[in-house]
């Protein structure tokens, strides 16, 4: 059986190694030795000068918007997980949906310029697959109206633009580091800001408002991590430029067996370094797509239908127009990508796209 992903995980003496330290400090959360030590590290790998490490992708994108203390509209793309719309309506804002950009797949900062109203207090930008956004645009668009920038970075591990860490740019970034992440520790996630204040406001809502042990902050909540998923984390971090040199090595794999087979490719900003943490391929129509994902099944291989259905058609909603990401949502499918798949696993299921596409 091949899944769409498989967790990359370190050999596990080394992990033992880390839990007998847990358990001789008995020091098992509220931001432990192996959380502080993940954060440097973490810092310096990916050229931060602020980060928090969290319990996940979602109470990062919750508390960058509680952060920012932001209200009434914010426009996000529908063509994301579902948590960077969720995370929006939990904080009280109202989700207003910008069409995408067909080629990037991406939000199409014309279309957040359009939807920009008195009620506009921020956009929440999603890096899809990792691909960074039309960031210059974003940026021009946000200080033109006074708002606030968010990015779900979730998929950005190791991304950068314009040669820098593509979580720079914003007001806040969120990342996941989930276990089907290129990085992961377990369950987890991280807010980044180049802003003192904002990291200082952000780390008091990660641990219940505390200032102090007998005094609050204002609000916060329980966005703490544990010494075993950090654990976890300074284990794989050893082995992520393995990690991320294999991933672009099965990428360039499925490219090439693919290219001029009947199927397109998300395009690339060119200002990025990027990270290949993923291989969505575009059919021409959602009925390619069924028929393709079908055979795959039937050979025991399981790809991912990501991001479906767009979530601007979410039944708690406000139906909104955004026909670029509807038509995409429906014909997109990303094939299996993770550390141990093989070249002869790869060939396997490009073969069987190429056959039922009869190219």
């Amino acid at each position: 059986m091949i899944q769409v992903t498989s967790p990359f995980l370190p050999p596990k003496e080394e992990y033992l190694k880390y839990i007998d330290k847990i358990y001789d400090k008995k020091w098992l959360t509220n931001m432990g030795p192996l959380s502080s030590e993940l954060e440097m590290k973490l810092k310096d790998y990916l050229g931060l000068d602020h980060l928090l490490f969290l319990n996940n992708g979602t109470i990062a994108l919750q508390i960058a918007i509680k952060a920012l203390e932001l209200k009434g509209e914010i426009i996000t793309t529908p063509f994301s997980f579902i948590a960077t719309t969720t995370s929006i309506i939990w904080e009280g804002c109202k989700p207003v949906f910008a069409d995408i950009d067909a080629a990037t797949l991406n939000i199409d900062p014309q279309k957040i310029e359009a939807a920009i109203t008195p009620a506009t207090t921020a956009i929440l930008a999603t890096h899809v697959f990792g691909n960074p956004c039309d960031i210059v645009t974003i940026e021009k668009i946000s200080q033109k109206h006074n708002l606030k920038v968010i990015y779900d970075a979730a998929h950005c591990f190791g991304v950068k633009y314009n040669k820098r860490s593509v979580m720079e740019y914003g007001d806040i970034s969120t990342i996941s580091f989930h276990a089907t992440k290129l990085f992961h520790t377990v369950e987890g996630g991280a807010v980044v800001s180049k802003s003192p204040e904002l990291t200082y406001r952000l780390s008091k809502l990660r641990n219940f408002g505390f200032k102090t042990s007998e005094s609050f902050d204002g609000i916060g909540i329980n966005g703490k991590n544990s010494e075993f998923h950090a654990a976890m984390g300074l284990c794989n971090l050893k082995y992520a430029n393995e990690i991320l040199a294999k991933r672009k090595e099965q990428y360039l794999l499925y490219k090439k067996a693919l290219t001029n087979k009947g199927v397109d490719f998300q395009v690339i900003n060119q200002d990025a370094d990027y990270n290949y943490a993923y291989f969505p391929i575009l059919f021409k129509s959602e009925a390619e797509l069924l028929k393709v994902k079908s055979e795959l099944e039937i050979n025991w291989i399981y790809p991912r239908r990501y991001f479906y259905p767009s979530l601007s058609t979410l039944d708690y909603l406000n139906k909104q127009d955004t026909p670029l990401a509807n038509d995409i949502s429906k014909r997109i499918l990303c094939l299996p990508m993770y550390h141990t798949l093989s070249n002869e696993e790869q060939d396997l299921i490009s073969r069987i796209i190429i056959r039922t596409l009869k190219y």
